[in-house]
């Protein structure tokens, strides 16, 4: 391994972790050689990013290196400041010292992921999102503490990530500390046993910017729910921007001491909600040209997207780990993804987040839709008034449920599973020629959400 190849990695690394990663733990690592007994050395400004990259990017940096030459086996990462002094060199020769390195404190590990050009918004989430950008452009203070709060997968940890990346890309200078309540938790328990409780308040007061996620951990904990209030008043008094995220609203965690909820509820507090359909489906799409680098020759048939916005609607995470799995699958197996492949390969997704809707509530709202009577739709005749609505009825009850289609064929008054197919995918054809029937199996759809 020479200087150069290394130098020649630079450009696959920042397209393979992103532009803020690479620039913030990679490009600062300088060449230092590579032995005959297999071990490319590497050095970092610091021995906190030794650590850091070494269980975050180890893996990442050997795979890289070894593809350009095999016979790299490990790679060994050390301190600037902990190699032994080398020879008088020119000044330009030195590996400086980023700043934001020397400003970097143990916190927790950021998503390369989680940067604000790859958080889709939507109407559930276009105020957090608002604010979250407004608290990353740094300067004055406006609302402290910006306190954001949601359920399970539904962007909190991205948007802290996004503002910490922002943060460090925009104002280097400034300290961000970034972690989990509970990793708050134990560094407090930590320093206690050691008895290095100054060690402790010096480091939490002494950032710039304090990010702490899923506050809700310290409730109960009453030692660490004080020294919590404590660094959090002294930061505020130091005109220190805090940002907390939590699973519910401050007034909602239980056993929550009423001085620090009051602290929490003096900035501003934002509402995730939970997503709606063209959310949910805006981050697929995204997804799928995410994945489109990797998946280039997959097919994804009309309608798959669409279905599985529909059906997955509690959890963005399972969405896009259900997205995940169909192009693995896909590519494993070396089939199109369309809804077969996704009814085999997403089974035990889809049981878990069916909608609950009964197919007796299917057909009473398409007949109240229609202004047909239930035994019509139900019935023998085949007249076209009956007939169309019958149809949509079939293709919300394959849509929404997760019934088979024999059964659906049996609630539709004994009818073969090849008549509910034809009806499905009849109006599958119409909802592209036809802008009525569109709307209203649209429409009834919403309703049967809601």
């Amino acid at each position: 391994m020479t200087k150069e190849q290394w130098g020649a990695l630079q450009g696959d690394l920042c397209k393979t972790v992103g532009q803020n990663s690479y620039a913030t733990w990679l490009e600062p690592l300088t060449f230092e050689s590579a032995d005959t007994d297999g071990v490319l050395r590497l050095s970092a400004p610091t021995s906190f990013f030794c650590t850091y990259v070494t269980q975050n990017y180890g893996d990442l940096l050997l795979s890289k290196v070894a593809r350009v030459n095999p016979g790299i086996r490990r790679i060994a990462i050390s301190a600037a400041s902990m190699r032994k002094a080398p020879a008088p060199k020119p000044a330009t020769v030195e590996a400086p010292q980023p700043v934001a390195a020397r400003k970097d404190l143990p916190g927790a590990p950021l998503d390369a992921r989680f940067t604000f050009d790859r958080f889709i918004v939507g109407k559930p989430n276009e105020l957090a999102h608002a604010a979250a950008k407004r608290v990353a452009e740094g300067g004055q203070v406006t609302f402290n503490p910006l306190f954001l709060y949601g359920g399970v997968g539904l962007g909190k940890t991205h948007l802290m990530h996004a503002i910490a990346w922002e943060l460090r890309e925009r104002s280097p200078e400034l300290t961000v500390l970034y972690l989990s309540a509970e990793q708050f938790m134990y560094r407090f328990v930590q320093s206690l046993r050691e008895r290095k409780m100054l060690d402790f308040k010096e480091m939490f007061r002494s950032v710039d910017i304090l990010m702490v996620d899923d506050v809700q951990f310290i409730a109960g904990k009453d030692s660490t729910q004080e020294e919590f209030f404590h660094t959090f008043n002294a930061l505020v008094d130091q005109n220190k921007q805090i940002i907390i995220s939590a699973d519910r609203a401050p007034d909602e965690i239980k056993d929550l001491e009423n001085r620090i909820r009051s602290r929490l509820q003096s900035g501003l507090v934002v509402d995730l909600h939970p997503t709606d359909y063209e959310l949910r489906l805006g981050i697929l799409q995204s997804k799928v040209e995410t994945y489109r680098e990797h998946y280039p020759r997959l097919e994804i048939a009309d309608g798959v997207l669409e279905f599985l916005a529909h059906r997955i609607s509690t959890n963005v995470r399972v969405l896009e780990g259900a997205l995940t799995r169909l192009f693995a699958f896909a590519s494993l197996v070396g089939k199109p993804i369309d809804m077969d492949l996704v009814q085999d390969s997403l089974s035990d997704v889809l049981r878990a987040s069916e909608r609950k809707i009964s197919i007796d509530e299917i057909q009473r709202k398409v007949a109240e839709h229609y202004n047909i009577r239930l035994s019509d739709m139900v019935g023998p005749k085949r007249v076209r008034n009956f007939a169309r609505p019958r149809q949509v009825a079939m293709y919300l009850c394959k849509q929404l449920t997760s019934r088979s289609l024999p059964e659906i064929g049996r609630r539709f008054g004994g009818r073969d599973h090849t008549t509910v197919m034809h009806g499905v995918k009849r109006i599958e054809e119409l909802r592209q020629q036809d802008g009525q029937i569109d709307e209203d199996v649209e429409l009834l759809r919403r309703a049967l959400e809601a």
